[in-house]
């Protein structure tokens, strides 16, 4: 496959990664070493735990970074990857750069369990929503979004562009119920709101990233092997000076999924392959390009199929 996709928050389950972890000895050193970086449990947690504990954000991203990367490392041990490029969506941009080896798993799971604590104390509940737009061109959305921020009735703006016809957007949340409505008035097919804990991905998330940049400039990041897209710009990273930056402000601006995939089909990639819980991402590539292959690895049984169809593909 050319190009590697890592997914964010929402993906996760209980039981996750528990099938792979039971075969794989890289796995299991992958949830080792994150239990000890972590200090707690964490494969308790995913394999075990209660959903509502596992739901928190401050728990969930590092669950799903690990898992995630435990799964790739299994993946690594059948097959010899040469991926293209990396792309991951919001937390999943982390495990990207862990998998392109510009950051390492311990400071990863580090990272993201305070980020997503940093996230979650941002806004006080019931200050900020998110929303999904389906149906509706991206530009309609920033427009509509342009105008109930313009009004004065709170903040609003996208944070998500998934496909051309799907985007999430986040702010206020009065604001984001008026852009529904708005939406649905200017020919959106369905505006929804997203049970989610806080309104990532929008300028409601600042004080996160002041508090996430203190811990970003510490990390000694390095060059990744593999080309790495960042969601801010929908490019590969240049320097390892630029990730601090680029991560600090993925918190505040919208992570550009559409225009990174839309960036792999004019780089000449030509299949995907999703590593992590859930199968997010890869559904949502035939809406960006009908012509693009993909598969998912979620488990045990996908990553067999995975390694089998690749393999007959390099045969």
């Amino acid at each position: 496959m050319d190009a590697l996709l890592f997914p964010g928050q929402g993906s996760q389950r209980i039981g996750m990664g528990r099938d792979v972890y039971e075969v794989s000895a890289k796995a299991r050193e992958v949830f080792e070493r994150a239990d000890q970086a972590i200090g707690f449990p964490l494969r308790e947690l995913c394999f075990d735990g209660d959903e509502e504990t596992l739901r928190a954000t401050a728990n969930q991203q590092p669950a799903i970074l690990t898992t995630t990367i435990a799964m790739l490392e299994a993946l690594r041990e059948r097959l010899d990857l040469a991926p293209k490029f990396l792309v991951g969506h919001s937390l999943g941009e982390y495990s990207a750069l862990v998998a392109a080896g510009a950051l390492d798993l311990e400071d990863a799971v580090r990272l993201v369990r305070a980020r997503g604590q940093f996230m979650q104390e941002a806004a006080a509940d019931g200050v900020g929503a998110m929303a999904a737009i389906l149906g509706c061109t991206a530009q309609k959305v920033e427009q509509v979004c342009e105008i109930v921020t313009d009004s004065g009735k709170g903040l609003v703006q996208p944070a998500n562009y998934n496909a051309p016809s799907q985007t999430v957007v986040a702010g206020n949340s009065d604001a984001v119920k008026l852009a529904c409505e708005e939406a649905l008035r200017v020919g959106a097919k369905k505006a929804m709101t997203l049970a989610v804990s806080a309104p990532f991905h929008c300028l409601l998330m600042e004080p996160a990233a002041e508090r996430l940049e203190k811990l970003l400039v510490e990390i000694p990041w390095r060059t990744p092997r593999v080309p790495v897209i960042s969601n801010v710009t929908a490019e590969p990273y240049g320097t390892p000076e630029e990730i601090a930056p680029l991560l600090k402000s993925q918190v505040t601006k919208p992570v550009r999924f559409t225009q990174s995939v839309e960036f792999l089909v004019s780089a000449g990639a030509r299949g995907v392959l999703e590593i992590g819980p859930g199968e997010v991402l890869s559904a949502l590539i035939p809406r960006i390009n009908r012509r693009m292959v993909r598969r998912s690895i979620n488990n045990l049984e996908t990553l067999e199929s995975a390694c089998d169809f690749i393999k007959s593909k390099e045969n």
